[in-house]
């Protein structure tokens, strides 16, 4: 038996990565306990997810209920399967700034403490098997917020002058900025990720995700981008516009690309390293842009509540730079844009979101 160990199995990236490692023959074990519902209601509840997961993959996938912070339940799965364990995919996370701020231990417990356990469980039981940390780029803060940008009729854009302009690379400081609370925990774990892979010798890597969407996401107000923006102007649901004047940029990869970057990685696995993960200058928006590209798609007008005070470190702008992971891994290609993103996640949702009338 070869294993893929994927936490967070119900969740967007978890989802796709249990089907995209099962079709590369591996068998599945699944660890999610719907903590998506704890933290945003029905709306984030990954239940109907797991449930597909389960049907989809019959026995080639294997659930276990348990809660990352559970030293002692995690430790049973990995003696379960222990050398067995191919590749770890660590996609478990508690992803909302705003809810983070409500309940500052339970973030931290989940995002840093979690990832302390699945690190350890590993070094004791599955040494040799890559470890793939999905993190953010929410680890430098609102550091980006200090870059020269100039506003444009539907976005804020970098001078093509400016290092950055073809994306933010891996250089950037994560030091003396505002990160939120959810940002610090991030933190924390993307720092441990780096630790065990240096100090223990271990394949880790970070991916410093930007927005990862795609048909699969439990689109709820406090996460999920594009899935939330075109979920509300398919049901007629007023979206909460926070600041900037709707024309923050953020660069967006599809869960496929995302897998098949992970892919890469699990192949030909290096330690200790970190990546940004983004749609780059092939796939990014402002949300003004998205909006209008979801009304073109959807044929509704979409029901816009603008908050002038834009959330505590939200980015102003942000498109990741891949050349480090694309130097590393030359033969991955990014497949979707935006444009393409949207429209899937339309036609994935239109017999369930669209509303009558």
């Amino acid at each position: 038996m070869t294993v893929a160990l994927v936490t967070g199995s119900g969740g967007l990236i978890g989802s796709e990565a249990a089907r995209h490692f099962a079709g590369l023959g591996l068998d599945v074990v699944g660890i999610d306990n719907d903590m998506r519902r704890y933290f945003f209601g029905e709306d984030g509840s990954t239940a109907w997810s797991l449930q597909r997961l389960g049907a989809e993959l019959g026995g080639a996938y294997t659930h276990f209920e348990v809660d990352v912070r559970d030293r002692d339940g995690l430790a049973q799965v990995f003696k379960k399967y222990g050398s067995d364990i191919a590749v770890i995919i660590h996609s478990a996370a508690q992803p909302s700034h705003d809810w983070a701020a409500k309940e500052p231990y339970t973030d931290f417990d989940v995002n840093a403490g979690g990832t302390l356990n699945m690190l350890e469980n590993a070094r004791q039981h599955a040494i040799e098997a890559p470890f793939i940390h999905c993190s953010t780029n929410k680890v430098y803060g609102d550091r980006p917020n200090s870059l020269p940008l100039i506003e444009l009729d539907t976005r804020y854009e970098l001078p093509e002058d400016h290092p950055y302009h073809q994306g933010v690379t891996e250089d950037m400081s994560i030091d003396a900025s505002l990160h939120s609370i959810f940002g610090a925990s991030k933190v924390a774990a993307d720092v441990m990720v780096q630790e065990y892979g240096r100090y223990f010798g271990m394949r880790t890597v970070c991916f410093r995700g930007g927005t990862l969407t795609g048909p699969a996401h439990s689109a709820a107000e406090l996460h999920g981008f594009l899935a939330y923006l075109m979920r509300c102007v398919m049901e007629g649901r007023t979206y909460n516009l926070f600041g900037y004047k709707g024309k923050m940029v953020r660069d967006a990869i599809h869960s496929h690309d995302v897998l098949t970057a992970f892919e890469a990685f699990f192949r030909a696995p290096r330690v200790g390293e970190v990546y940004n993960l983004g749609g780059g200058r092939f796939s990014n928006t402002s949300h003004l842009e998205a909006f209008a590209v979801a009304e073109e798609i959807t044929g509704r007008q979409a029901e816009i509540n603008y908050v002038e005070q834009n959330r505590t470190g939200d980015h102003q702008w942000w498109i990741s730079s891949m050349a480090r992971f694309e130097a590393h891994y030359p033969d991955w290609k990014m497949t979707y844009d935006v444009p393409m993103i949207l429209r899937e996640i339309y036609e994935a949702n239109a017999d369930k979101w669209m509303r009558r009338g």
